[in-house]
């Protein structure tokens, strides 16, 4: 599936703004709530993502389609990847360990605002480099002999 790389930049803003929120508050629940948010667009796809849902809805249907478009993997993975890191948060926080759920929020931050800011995945930049290191045995039977 391909997705528009737009909505990848909308959602990280929107992540942005929510785990600046937890940083200044030591929110858990909010950043349980951000945990969800990746854990949908990681396990079920970006199609449903829920800041995805809102971008393709009230903001592209404005701004018309994208002039390209790029693989969902990647996304999908730094999805995967925000979603260990509010894990890590949530439990630190809970069981009272704030410099460390300070931490892992900022570590997600900074990912989130290179994307919004920037339109730099770091998320799918590890991805990529995993594939390249790790290559799929599907694209190696791809591959002519």
């Amino acid at each position: 599936m391909q997705v528009d790389p737009r909505g990848q930049r909308f959602s990280a803003a929107l992540t942005t703004v929510v785990l600046i929120a937890v940083l200044v508050t030591g929110n858990a629940v909010v950043l349980a709530v951000q945990a969800v948010v990746f854990a949908v667009g990681a396990v079920l796809g970006l199609r449903h993502a829920p800041y995805g849902l809102v971008y393709k809805t009230l903001v592209r249907p404005r701004i018309g389609p994208p002039q390209e478009l790029e693989a969902e993997a990647p996304p999908r993975f730094a999805q995967g990847v925000g979603l260990a890191f509010a894990l890590v948060g949530v439990a630190a926080y809970l069981l009272g360990v704030g410099w460390l759920g300070a931490g892992a929020t900022a570590l997600a931050l900074g990912a989130a605002f290179l994307n919004a800011a920037f339109g730099f995945c770091l998320g799918c930049e590890m991805y990529l480099l995993i594939r390249r290191v790790f290559p799929s045995k599907r694209s190696n039977r791809e591959v002519p002999a």
